[in-house]
């Protein structure tokens, strides 16, 4: 489980990323056509699962090869190299790209409207708020640890008035009381904590001031020049595709347990209560992926609370109008 995609150099990545192989075709249609998912086969991605299941990208026009992702994987990297026309992300990782390394890209969507990583704590003990973090000790993936930090300046706490520990994406300490809380996946890592005997609570960081989209859709600006059509008929395959899943997300995750979900050591069960857990991050007025003015200048106030500092012009919304 990831909280946050690795934030090494894409860019010298990228070659390295364009001798691995491909995975196989998972429709056949007239324009080749490729996504970088940013982590593991999960319920992170069940929309694009059941749209290329139900042949929603084939009705599009597009030979959709679906590329998971991983802990080694830098989605940027995969489409810098030419392997994929578009990839999942994070705004963080992106416009860092775009300002100190030169990257032409552009956002075009997001699939989480609210990012889903918080603070999870048992509920037996819980922390509900960053005025309940003061005095306790914290787990957080190193990567992470800025956007703590910056939440809690945000809401008027100093760092130092919390102990923060590195996570290693492991609940136990939790469970044993050696740490009050952690940062992870609220869609997620309840359910674990759950199997284990205890009950969790959680809060998401965009709800106290760190207002960060997730799993952002990102193409080059050569793309979007070259390939603006497959794009939007990507957009509103993928639609479709989380529409429906949104309708009864407990229904199709048992349906991928021999396929999408091969292999993963996870159990369906746990992938029924992601699934259902992220449904109201992922819906939203404009429909899923889309992206207000509101919600984008949102994201450039947080972001410039960590030192990022984008511009409106690395959000491109006009696709979204042509679904």
């Amino acid at each position: 489980m990831r909280v946050s995609l690795n934030r090494r150099s894409f860019l010298t990545a990228a070659a390295a990323a364009s001798t691995l192989p491909l995975m196989p075709r998972m429709a056949r249609a007239a324009t080749p056509f490729a996504m970088q998912a940013a982590w593991i086969n999960d319920a992170e991605f069940a929309g694009y699962f059941l749209a290329m299941d139900q042949g929603y990208y084939t009705a599009e026009g597009l030979d959709l090869t679906y590329l998971p992702g991983g802990p080694d994987v830098i989605p940027e990297a995969t489409i810098i190299a030419g392997r994929a026309d578009l990839a999942l992300t994070t705004p963080d990782t992106t416009i860092k790209a775009i300002t100190e390394q030169g990257a032409k890209f552009k956002i075009i969507g997001t699939q989480y409207q609210k990012n889903p990583i918080g603070i999870v704590s048992l509920k037996k003990a819980p922390i509900t708020s960053p005025a309940e973090m003061v005095g306790k000790t914290i787990a957080v993936p190193p990567v992470n640890t800025i956007s703590v930090e910056a939440m809690l300046a945000i809401n008027g706490i100093d760092k130092s008035q919390v102990k923060i520990v590195p996570y290693a994406y492991d609940p136990t300490p939790l469970i044993k009381g050696e740490i009050d809380a952690s940062l992870d996946f609220t869609t997620n890592v309840p359910y674990t904590i759950a199997q284990a005997g205890e009950e969790a609570t959680s809060f998401l960081l965009y709800d106290f001031g760190y207002t960060l989209y997730n799993d952002t859709i990102v193409v080059t600006e050569d793309t979007l020049a070259a390939k603006r059509k497959e794009l939007v008929a990507w957009l509103r395959a993928s639609r479709k595709g989380w529409e429906e899943n949104n309708v009864d997300p407990a229904a199709w995750p048992p349906k991928w347990a021999d396929t999408h979900f091969a292999g993963t050591g996870r159990t369906i069960e746990n992938e029924v209560f992601f699934n259902t857990a992220q449904k109201p991050l992922i819906e939203a007025a404009g429909g899923i992926f889309s992206m207000t003015e509101e919600g984008i200048a949102a994201n450039l106030e947080a972001l410039s609370k960590v030192g990022i500092i984008g511009t409106r012009d690395m959000f491109d919304t006009t696709l979204l109008d042509e679904i």
